[in-house]
């Protein structure tokens, strides 16, 4: 029982315009080839400054520069600029199911009696 009113919430959630929202912005973040190659370029710099750091080495000022530049380009770019708000509002409105959950736990844990339905 306990497992289907989940796989509803699934759904339910699945459904709801934010959630919808996030999926849309991803799919056309994907297909921004500028803003794609932004990322990937990024990550690239960021994966060797890691690797640079856990030899001890020091990450160059040229990576630093280059990263914060990519960072801005990234940050500008209305289609990341899309995506990012999309997850803001879904994270806001998974918060407050998560709020609903617990309020449930708590009368469900208050209770004395113990219903399934």
């Amino acid at each position: 029982m306990l497992n289907e009113r989940a796989v509803e919430l699934g759904r339910l959630i699945g459904q709801s315009p934010e959630y919808q929202a996030v999926k849309r912005a991803n799919a056309t973040l994907t297909d921004d080839k500028e803003a794609m190659a932004l990322l990937q370029k990024m990550e690239g710099l960021r994966t060797a400054a890691q690797q640079m750091i856990e030899r001890g080495e020091q990450p160059t000022a040229e990576m630093e520069q280059e990263l914060d530049s990519l960072l801005t380009q990234v940050q500008t770019n209305p289609t990341y600029q899309r995506v990012m708000v999309t997850n803001e509002n879904f994270d806001k409105i998974m918060v407050q199911v998560n709020q609903w959950i617990l309020d449930g736990m708590r009368k469900g844990a208050a209770s004395p009696i113990i219903t399934l339905g």
